[in-house]
């Protein structure tokens, strides 16, 4: 298998991945995030000429997500997102651009009666084992979220952790949060053509479906879903690898599909319709 070090993947991903600062896998030194949580400031952003429906067949939302749907009935629906470096952008507006806080607005428009708050738990440079322990924090009575956006994978990639040590600490933690009444979405690695074939991500991507499927949880699969984009020419993930706006616009379909995925998943019969992408 090829491999990279934390340190090379630094610089691949740093050159190589959509602006070399917002959607690498968060191993760039000069992208250190710590720790951001509350609510997220709702974004005021600009109409997004990209058209983030040309991957919404692969949202999944088979798999119900029924605390959700009982907080949207009760008008009050918290969400935690917890992940690596990749759910930042870099800059004084970085928190308020990325992903986390795009999908708080996008749930936000789609459900206007909703009190709608999400916080991010986003460190560097962590495995999914790493996570463990604030995952489950985060988890407790005192500060239960609705759902917990689980997003990891290429981390454990990069440092090749035995696949098998990867999905015993999915296991955990998905057990975990379930245990606790909360409701899981997990979320794969970023898709980045310069370095697809220096990381072989495969059989994490596959240890995250299946332990999806053994849970019953949705999968959000934003490798594929950028793999589709760069493919259909949608973004161009190879060359446009400077600019910050391609970055942004990429967090905002993110954040847009996982409201979807999300409102799918927790409306009983089926997905309702997404919001329109200008």
């Amino acid at each position: 298998m090829n491999t990279l070090s934390p340190a090379s993947c630094g610089r691949w991903f740093g050159a190589g991945a959509i602006t070399g600062a917002g959607l690498h896998v968060g191993l760039h030194v000069g992208l250190l995030v710590g720790l951001f949580a509350g609510a997220l400031p709702v974004p005021v952003l600009a109409e997004t000429p990209a058209d983030c429906r040309v991957a919404e067949s692969q949202l999944d939302n088979s798999f119900p997500l029924p605390r959700v749907e009982a907080a949207i009935s009760n008008k009050k629906l918290e969400i935690l997102v917890i992940g690596a470096g990749s759910s930042r952008l870099p800059g004084p507006q970085g928190t308020m651009l990325a992903y986390p806080a795009r999908l708080q607005n996008a749930l936000s428009q789609k459900l206007p009666d909703v009190a709608v708050k999400v916080a991010a738990d986003v460190k560097l440079g962590r495995t999914a084992h790493d996570m463990l322990p604030d995952l489950r924090a985060a988890v407790a009575p005192a500060s239960r979220p609705t759902l917990v956006i689980w997003q990891t994978g290429t981390v454990d990639a990069v440092r090749s952790v035995e696949p098998e040590a990867f999905s015993k600490a999915l296991t955990k933690g998905v057990a975990a949060a379930k245990a606790a009444g909360t409701d899981v979405v997990l979320m794969n690695m970023q898709y980045s053509p310069r370095t697809e074939s220096m990381i072989a991500l495969g059989n994490y991507a596959d240890s995250m479906r299946w332990v999806a499927l053994q849970f019953e949880v949705p999968l959000f699969d934003r490798f594929q879903v950028m793999k589709t984009w760069n493919e259909m020419g949608v973004f161009d993930l190879y060359r446009d690898t400077k600019k910050m706006d391609i970055a942004e616009r990429v967090h905002d379909c993110i954040g847009r599909l996982l409201a979807d995925l999300i409102i799918g998943a927790a409306q009983p019969g089926g997905a309702v319709p997404p919001i329109d992408v200008k």
